[in-house]
């Protein structure tokens, strides 16, 4: 699962945002950052986004139109997975995680645990 850049991220977010698939210029309208980046940029970046499979496109006349090709969710989980298969000692790394996480989310992860265990 490859990390993604500054620029990546927030064109991510943008995309996630949105409940229908967005063209480079929809992109760009929504992005808040200053300076903005160039038409061209976003357009490379949303390419990028596509060839490592982050994104999905199709064609809205002349334009591609993009689309996550995950919920932030599961973006985000794979990228957690991806972290822990990297450990050379994924119960201590998951110890440090779950010693950052709220007590509220805490309990909802000993919810699910308890869930799964039946």
């Amino acid at each position: 699962m490859p990390r993604l850049g500054e620029l990546e991220a927030a064109i991510m977010a943008v995309l996630w945002s949105v409940p229908d698939p967005a063209t480079v210029r929809d992109v760009l309208g929504a992005l808040e950052r200053d300076p903005q980046p160039a038409y061209t940029t976003v357009m490379t970046v949303l390419d990028n986004l596509h060839r490592k499979g982050i994104v999905t496109r199709e064609r809205v006349g002349r334009a591609w139109a993009y689309r996550p090709a995950q919920s932030r969710e599961e973006f985000d989980a794979d990228a957690m997975a991806a972290v822990l298969e990297s450990s050379s000692d994924r119960s201590a790394t998951l110890l440090r995680f779950i010693g950052r996480i709220s007590p509220d989310e805490l309990a909802r992860l000993r919810e699910i645990l308890a869930e799964e265990k039946r």
